[in-house]
């Protein structure tokens, strides 16, 4: 194998790494270009990534239509600030999520990341009740299972036994967490919570279909009904976190679109660029905006990320959007889960697997317990994929382009390592 190449070992020692244990851990694959769906390295070595980049690049790597539209707006504006000025990317881009999304999701505010996307909407869930004249509305609904970014209002809406975010336990203020409403029982549970508590409750927050990085646990449109029935009866926001499912993840465009479900307010990230720049958006209703429309200027919601509606991600994202118009993604999203299906469920029967679940793009074997995501990740490169467990699964979350060929092969080598 090829020594490391120079950049990474003179920036090695100063680089601070995501998710893990800097004395410890190995060090990372050094990656020399992107293409499709592939990762080629340093070394020689090519991998198929079978999670596309935690989710974003759904067209794959380097689309051109993606890179054109970048470059072209890189020679006319690549930044300028949001505040007292505008530019079309931006404008452009508010509008065909405003004309996309269901309802009256229609004030689109901007950010760089999807965990600061969730601050903002816990924030314009807060201030809503402040214009109102309501006080007492301070604190938020998630579930168990969930998980909402790393900084640190979204950890506090995260399933509090996340191994990531325990540490802080008692930091920040506590919210109430509860179980989804899977059924009568639990629905009739978070019932009397929300009799008991709806008067200090400010927003219920979800991610609708599937809780990502809590698990990849999987719950159907009903539980989105039930809680929208929820809020509505005892007069709660509801927030639905579309960071990962969103742009046709699960097979819709949007989870709300195709449940029927319009929350109030919508974070979107990940895909939004098809993974390509940071880009976030917290998306309110009508309802919600017209809180903040006032004479006064107190009721203004005063937050401005520096980066916000960059430019160079507006462009990225309009040029994403172009290509979830065609509509040819969403027979590739079937096409992909019908790949998932059948070369994931040989792993049902393997030592420790206790479920093999498929919905869209998503493929999740769950373990019993927590799998060796180093070890792992070694032996699923040496397979020549790019595969990160967390947690309790190992899943494949595939860019929409890839094709049969490698969806069989990302599955054979679940099959191989999962197996032993």
């Amino acid at each position: 194998m090829s020594p490391e190449p120079a950049w990474l070992t003179r920036g090695a020692p100063h680089v601070w790494r995501p998710y893990c244990q800097m004395k410890t851990a190995a060090p990372p694959l050094a990656v020399a270009r992107t293409d499709g769906v592939r990762l080629f390295l340093e070394d020689g070595r090519t991998l198929v990534d079978g999670i596309a980049s935690w989710w974003t690049a759904c067209h794959g790597y380097n689309h051109p239509h993606i890179r054109a539209a970048v470059q072209a707006q890189l020679e006319t504006a690549p930044h300028m600030m949001f505040g007292g000025l505008a530019h079309a990317p931006a404008y452009r881009l508010a509008g065909r999520l405003a004309a996309i999304l269901p309802g009256d999701l229609d004030h689109v505010f901007f950010a760089e990341s999807g965990s600061v996307s969730v601050e903002i909407a816990m924030k314009m869930a807060l201030q809503y009740w402040i214009n109102r004249g309501l006080t007492g509305r301070t604190r938020f609904l998630s579930f168990l299972g969930g998980y909402h970014g790393d900084t640190l209002a979204a950890m506090t809406v995260c399933d509090p036994e996340e191994g990531m975010h325990a540490l802080f336990a008692g930091v920040m203020p506590a919210q109430h967490i509860a179980g989804l409403p899977v059924d009568a029982a639990s629905e009739a549970a978070l019932e009397r919570l929300l009799a008991e508590t709806g008067h200090e409750i400010a927003a219920i927050v979800v991610e609708p279909r599937v809780q990502g990085a809590g698990g990849m646990v999987f719950h159907d449109d009903a539980v989105l009904r039930s809680l929208r029935r929820l809020a509505d009866a005892h007069e709660v926001l509801l927030i639905f976190d579309e960071i990962f499912v969103g742009f046709g993840r699960t097979g819709d465009l949007f989870a709300c679109e195709g449940s029927g479900v319009v929350p109030d307010i919508v974070t979107l990230s990940k895909a939004l660029t098809g993974g390509t720049l940071p880009l976030s958006a917290a998306i309110a209703s009508r309802k919600v905006f017209d809180a903040f429309w006032s004479d006064d200027p107190d009721a203004a919601l005063m937050h401005g990320p520096t980066y916000m509606g960059n430019p160079l991600a507006c462009a990225a994202a309009n040029a994403s959007l172009d290509l979830f118009e065609t509509g040819a993604w969403k027979a590739d999203v079937a096409r992909i889960a019908e790949g998932l299906r059948a070369g994931l469920e040989p792993c049902r029967g393997a030592a420790g697997v206790v479920d093999v679940r498929v919905m869209g793009a998503v493929g999740v074997v769950e373990f019993e317990s927590a799998v060796p995501v180093q070890a792992w990740c070694q032996r699923f490169a040496e397979e020549g994929c790019w595969i990160r467990p967390m947690g309790k699964v190992v899943y494949l979350t595939p860019a929409f382009v890839t094709e049969d060929a490698d969806v069989a092969f990302l599955t054979r080598a679940v099959r191989r390592v999962v197996r032993g």
